[in-house]
């Protein structure tokens, strides 16, 4: 027998008995280790579980919120003291006729035009007409700007004017002048209700005229214990009028008083006259203090949302650096045997992730070193039990599986080497030594 032979035999008895080479396997020799395979049904039982993925700190979840004081406008202006009840004056505004109602800023207006819209395609014919309907808010220098014509002024126009203006640019445009012109919200005049009515409100002015009865039914009429004592006060182009409540009630011409556009109207029980008028000052003064309130309170609200917006990016921005320094503790599973990269898998905050999450996020197994029959995932519990899930994964829908069985903290991932991978290190191992002893043995 050759030298060589006998060599190559001997180290095939070593490495039978696992003194040249050991490969890592899962048994189930022992009492404490069982081999499940992963189906279908088992599945259900190796998701049982009562983990709950770690949570994200709060500042994650929040948003830029800011405090109650921010939006106030601090204590409200000293009004005085009530007055007392005083004889009932009458003061009737003059009668107007405020005429047709005129388009105003904050308007919407709806234009329906045809398509094609081009005089040019029209004369073409042969294409077919559609209808298309614009809504327009009119800009605060009266404008409304339309598609391919530009901006057409229409603030301070009735209806009938604003619609011949349209048709002068829709023709100077050279577009189909066939259009229907309405005004869909009523934004640029309105009249206010206050004091003793069931629900003080704003009435928005259009083209139908308001009259006194019909704006006082809206604000849910008037409520009062002796209509004596009660007065309809008007504030109309800086004059206040006053109308005794059961004047009105008797005199069907008052209560048809025709309302205009700015009107302020207040039902009172305890102002007299030239008190009322004092009263009516100190609300335009406050309206004025408001709006400067205003003004400060949002500077100061935006002020402290960029400092909340601030220091909520710097409390991520310093998780996430102390995540990537391993510093915030993270549940993990880890990944070894024939595993393209053998490493940790970290688990995500506030989900959960898969058996296929974790074996493909690094890079998977090659079927060329890796026994696919031999996937496991290995489970232990606090009773030193530990559980090997098996995955078959020749054939490749069980892979399917992957997708939906959970991982859990501190779960192992191991595949199996192939038989003839084995043998392949067995050999990469032996062969220079069997070459230096061949060597060795012919210079003998």
């Amino acid at each position: 027998m050759q030298p060589c032979h006998v060599l190559f035999g001997i180290a095939l008895i070593l490495q039978g008995c696992g003194a040249i080479y050991v490969s890592p396997r899962v048994a189930d020799q022992n009492d404490n280790v069982l081999v499940r395979q992963l189906t279908g049904e088992s599945l259900v039982s190796a998701n049982q579980t009562d983990y709950t993925p770690r949570r994200l700190p709060d500042y994650f979840t929040q948003n830029a919120r800011v405090s109650g004081n921010a939006l106030g406008v601090g204590p409200l202006p000293d009004l005085g003291s009530p007055p007392v009840v005083p004889p009932m004056k009458t003061s009737i505004p003059p009668a107007v006729d405020p005429g047709p109602y005129l388009i105003g800023v904050g308007d919407v207006v709806s234009i329906q035009t045809q398509d094609p819209h081009r005089i040019s395609e029209n004369l073409a014919g042969g294409v077919a007409t559609q209808t298309h309907v614009q809504e327009y808010t009119v800009r605060d220098d009266g404008g409304i700007t339309i598609p391919d014509v530009g901006s057409v002024i229409i603030g301070g126009l009735t209806v009938d004017q604003a619609e011949a203006a349209l048709f002068q640019s829709l023709i100077s445009a050279q577009i189909n002048p066939k259009f229907s012109f309405d005004i869909t919200q009523f934004n640029a005049a309105s009249v206010s209700l206050g004091g003793a009515v069931n629900a003080p409100v704003v009435i928005a002015m259009d083209l139908t005229p308001l009259y006194l009865d019909e704006a006082l039914t809206r604000a849910g009429g008037i409520v009062v214990a002796d209509r004596d004592y009660v007065s309809i006060r008007m504030y109309r182009d800086d004059t206040l009028y006053q109308i005794p409540f059961a004047q009105y009630l008797d005199d069907p011409g008052l209560q048809k008083l025709r309302l205009v556009a700015g009107d302020s109207i207040f039902v009172d029980v305890t102002f007299e006259l030239e008190q009322a008028h004092a009263y009516f000052e100190k609300q335009i003064a406050l309206t004025q203090w408001r709006q400067q309130a205003r003004v400060q309170a949002l500077a100061a609200l935006t002020a402290e949302m960029d400092l909340q917006r601030a220091t909520l990016t710097e409390q991520r921005t310093n998780f996430q650096d102390r995540a990537v320094l391993d510093a915030v503790p993270r549940d993990y599973v880890y990944l070894t045997g024939e595993i393209s990269e053998p490493g940790r898998f970290a688990l995500p905050f506030e989900s959960y992730a898969s058996l296929a999450d974790a074996l493909y996020a690094k890079g998977g197994f090659s079927n060329k070193t890796a026994n696919s029959s031999q996937i496991y995932v290995l489970r232990g519990d606090e009773n030193g039990q530990i559980t090997a899930w098996q995955l078959d994964g020749r054939n490749a829908a069980n892979l399917v599986l992957a997708t939906r069985m959970t991982m859990l903290p501190n779960d192992i991932i191991f595949i199996a080497e192939q038989p003839v991978t084995r043998w392949h290190r067995v050999i990469q191992q032996i062969v220079p030594s069997l070459i230096t002893s061949g060597a060795g043995l012919a210079v003998n």
